[in-house]
Parts: C-alpha cells; structure tokens; sequence
C-alpha cells in the first residue's frame, strides 16, 4: 500500500515539475516575442512610399499628430520614440533596414518634416548620439 502511495505521489510531483517546465519555457518563447516590434507589417513597400511623396506625408503626419493614422501608421506612432531611444533595438532586420532608409529620405528630402519629428520624439537631443549612428548602418551591440 505504501509502495503504491509513494508511486503516485511521485507521478504527481513529476507531472507539477513537467508542468511547471512547460509553463516557464512558454513564459520565455512569449518574452523573446516581446523583445521585437511587431512584424505584421513589414511588407510594407518601402522603396513605393519613399518614392512616392503622396504615400509618405500622411505617415509623417500620422506620427506628428497632424492627420490621420492607418493601422500601418499607429503601429509605427506607437514605437517611434521607443526606436529612436533604443537605436531600433527591437526591430526586425527588415524593419531596421526600411527605418533607415526611409529616415534618411526625411531628413534628406523632407527637411522640414524631420525637424518637426526631431521637436516632437527628441525635444533636446539627447537621443541623437543614438539613433544618428544607427541611421549611418551601425547597429548598437
């Protein structure tokens, strides 16, 4: 009787430790999605919208609270100061690479724009010594 008592809370002790296992690694697969921006939208055609000024001012008002917002463009709004502050930390490579060539083109081509992004994401610059590196190609370690 006793053989058969400890066999079954043996059973239960090692089902609650597989169980507890299953959880924790759960727990971490959802922490490292976390760690990334959401890809839902990284088929956005990023030469087309750089190309063609039509497509690109209605995101750069989005994100300046001057017009209205795709769900494209709430989903960039939402993780614009985060990116500027972490250098794109967590971005996809594929965003990570459209962010840069479309910031570039803003600041470029669209001047004015940039300043008003600058003023309202960076107010005293005191992330420029982040996100300018990375818009030069260099990821922060």
């Amino acid at each position: 009787m006793r053989a058969i008592f400890l066999l079954c809370f043996l059973a239960m002790v090692t089902l609650s430790l597989a169980q507890e296992k299953n959880e924790a690694e759960k727990k971490d697969v959802e922490k490292k999605d976390e760690e990334k921006y959401t890809d839902r939208f990284d088929n956005v055609d990023v030469d087309e919208l750089i190309a063609n000024r039509r497509l690109l001012v209605p995101y750069i008002r989005c994100v300046l609270d001057m017009g209205r917002c795709t769900p494209e463009g709430k989903e960039l709004k939402a993780h614009v100061k985060d990116a500027m502050q972490t250098a794109c930390k967590k971005c996809t490579d594929k965003q990570k690479s459209g962010a840069r060539l479309v910031v570039n083109h803003i600041k470029n081509k669209e001047p004015e724009y940039w300043q008003e992004l600058t003023k309202k994401y960076d107010p005293v610059g005191e992330y420029k010594p982040i996100y300018e590196p990375f818009l030069e190609g260099k990821d922060a370690e």
